[in-house]
């Protein structure tokens, strides 16, 4: 593929004003991605996270109520997460399009957000799932424990986090198959190569929905 193809798909993927997910397990480069893909696309990068910090920093109710179950060691309730989701989705920064990251983890919340973009008129344009070899994201995921000096990050712990990953995610993935939307790309490799293949895979599947 030239560069000129990967611009082209590019300039295409940004006038849809794509609306998408994307997943992969630790070490698949996906944050690297998450925030590639938003700046080529200009579209907003909104990671589950950061919706519970600004709400837990910005005091606000529901931040407040996620902090009490944070506080005691809790999981915060899909209700709570829930609503924030829908309230960072109704702000008008992702009227031209937006990269979800960390939302839906079950398919109790894929439904949620069909609901929730129902509610808009909208619906989801594609899942971008960064595939990697388990054997390949250990090595990875050890190397940066590493360099980062976290000790506690070891085999069995990285093992056990991909594991984790899989049983999770594996519902989510499947359901978004069954429609037609899920894209898999490998995420092992250099990144601008792999940025390629994702706005490769991306273009195409916005090109059958057409």
């Amino acid at each position: 593929m030239t560069q000129t193809d990967v611009q082209a798909q590019t300039a295409s993927l940004a006038a849809a004003g794509v609306r998408m997910l994307i997943i992969g397990p630790p070490g698949s480069g996906k944050g690297t991605q998450a925030a590639r893909i938003s700046e080529r696309l200009g579209i907003v990068a909104i990671s589950t996270g950061d919706i519970f910090r600004a709400n837990v920093k910005e005091r606000t109710p529901l931040g407040i109520e996620a902090k009490s179950y944070m506080d005691a060691g809790d999981f915060v309730p899909d209700s709570v997460t829930n609503n924030m989701v829908r309230e960072r989705l109704a702000q008008a920064d992702v009227a031209g399009g937006f990269l979800l990251d960390g939302y839906p983890r079950t398919t109790a919340q894929v439904e949620e957000l069909d609901a929730i973009l129902a509610a808009g008129s909208t619906s989801l344009d594609l899942v971008l799932q960064l595939t990697a070899d388990h054997e390949e994201l250990v090595r990875r995921l050890l190397s940066r424990a590493a360099e980062e000096g976290r000790t506690d990050d070891n085999e069995s712990v990285i093992r056990h986090r991909l594991d984790l990953y899989t049983q999770q995610t594996s519902a989510v993935v499947k359901e978004y198959a069954g429609r037609g939307i899920l894209v898999e790309v490998d995420g092992i490799g250099a990144i601008d190569e792999v940025t390629d293949r994702v706005m490769a895979a991306m273009a195409r599947v916005i090109e059958r929905q057409a």
